[in-house]
């Protein structure tokens, strides 16, 4: 299995650093023909208009969406689940979400960049105790739809979705120091 990680900004060398350190075989994904080259997609957190804008002038967005409605495995962290929301309760007008997760999210809802915070989440089906949260200008999901299963939650929030293949959080895994979610993700896509 070849996994990507879209490397157009954000924390894309984080999650690349997370692979490797799995044994996975990892690629930057910029271009259309190198998301064509891979079976698993991991979305990092950044500054979700930012990468939205460079999706599209990197001609991204069509190929991106169709890659998720065939039912690529995806794990979107922070931006990369405003992203792929269904909705973006207080975006930017020229802002347009790729509609592949069933909820409706706020940005930056958990305040500044000073006020980030670790928690520690109980994940439904993870062993080894709870997973240390990286909350960072994290947003908010503040409606999920039926087909939507929320494996952790924060001050009974939703913050780790699962729809289909894809994986959401609104915090950083790959900031962590634990494996455990990569790992996880990594075996349901394998299965």
């Amino acid at each position: 299995m070849k996994a990507g990680v879209l490397a157009l900004q954000g924390a894309f060398r984080e999650h690349r650093e997370v692979l490797s350190a799995l044994g996975v075989d990892a690629a930057d994904v910029r271009t259309p023909s190198d998301l064509d080259a891979v079976d698993a997609l991991l979305l990092p957190g950044g500054e979700s208009t930012t990468i939205s804008h460079l999706l599209d002038t990197a001609e991204l967005r069509a190929p991106l969406t169709a890659r998720l409605s065939e039912g690529l495995p995806t794990f979107a962290t922070c931006a990369g689940l405003i992203l792929l929301a269904r909705e973006v309760l207080d975006g930017r007008s020229d802002q347009e979400p790729l509609g592949c997760v069933d909820a409706a999210v706020r940005r930056n809802a958990y305040g500044t960049q000073t006020q980030s915070f670790e928690a520690s989440l109980d994940v439904a089906g993870l062993t080894g105790g709870p997973f240390p949260g990286v909350f960072i200008r994290a947003p908010l999901v503040e409606e999920v739809g039926a087909r939507v299963e929320v494996l952790a939650r924060h001050d009974d929030r939703a913050v780790l979705l699962r729809d289909g293949a894809i994986w959401a959080s609104t915090f950083h895994p790959e900031l962590s120091g634990d494996l455990r979610l990569h790992q996880r993700f990594l075996q349901e896509v394998t299965v």
